[in-house]
């Protein structure tokens, strides 16, 4: 009874995003929030590459559509 709420489901889509080439690293980026076209790993600044994950619909309000 406490704090229930009427949650949404998730909504899953196949996105476009950047995972480090490195392989000792696991980081990706969403394509929605790189910092430049052709963007460097954030963690061990290894070049990163294109790739689509299935992931929850997030917007990013600085990104214009």
């Amino acid at each position: 009874m406490y704090n229930r709420k009427n949650l949404e489901p998730a909504v899953i889509e196949e996105t476009k995003v950047w995972e480090c080439t490195s392989d000792t690293c696991n980081c990706w980026v969403r394509d929605n929030f790189k910092s430049g076209d052709q963007p460097t790993c954030p963690i061990c600044k290894s070049e990163m590459k294109q790739a689509v994950k299935e992931l929850q619909v997030i917007h990013n309000p600085r990104v214009i559509d």
